[in-house]
C-alpha cells in the first residue's frame, strides 16, 4: 500500500448502499436477500438507538447450517450475528482500518458515524481501490 493510499479516508473506499436485515430475520431470509443482492454479508439492524449493529457473513450461515442440520427456518439471524460488529469512524485512514482488520481475522468493518450506519468497508474494497491505482499508473 503507497503512503498515498494509506493516507485515504475510509469513507473515500467504503461502499455507502449497504443491504441490512432486521435482526428477527430467519436465516431463509438473510440467504435469499445474500443472493439477490449478491453479497456474502449483510450488516444486522440495531434493535434502539443504543444498540450497536451486527454482521451476518456466509461462513457464520454455513457453520450454523452444518451445526443445526440445515434447519434455517428456526434460526433467527439475531441468534448467529457477530455482534458488536467491529465498527469504524469513515475519517479514519485506510491503514488503521487495515491493521484492525489484521489485528482481528476479520474482512468486513462497518462504517458509522455517531453510531449510525455510513457504510462497511471491506479487504476487497481496499484491494480493489489499490488496483485501480495501479492500473492508472499513478502507484
Amino acid at each position: 500500500m503507497s503512503n498515498e493510499d494509506s493516507r485515504k479516508l475510509v469513507k473515500e473506499v467504503m461502499v455507502s448502499d449497504v443491504i441490512t436485515i432486521g435482526p428477527m430475520a430467519n436465516l431463509r431470509d438473510a440467504m435469499h436477500s445474500m443472493r439477490k443482492h449478491r453479497v456474502k454479508s449483510l450488516v444486522v439492524e440495531k434493535r434502539s438507538s443504543g444498540d450497536a449493529y451486527g454482521i451476518l457473513t456466509y461462513t457464520t450461515l454455513l457453520r450454523t447450517i452444518i451445526a443445526e442440520e440445515g434447519d434455517i427456518d428456526l434460526l433467527n439471524v439475531y441468534d448467529i450475528a457477530t455482534k458488536p460488529a467491529l465498527a469504524v469512524p469513515g475519517e479514519l485512514e485506510v491503514r488503521h482500518a487495515v491493521t484492525l482488520m489484521l489485528q482481528f481475522d476479520v474482512k468486513r468493518l462497518i462504517v458509522t458515524s455517531g453510531n449510525e450506519l455510513q457504510g462497511i468497508l471491506t479487504m476487497n474494497d481496499i484491494v480493489t481501490a489499490i488496483l485501480e491505482k495501479l492500473d492508472d499508473g499513478t502507484a
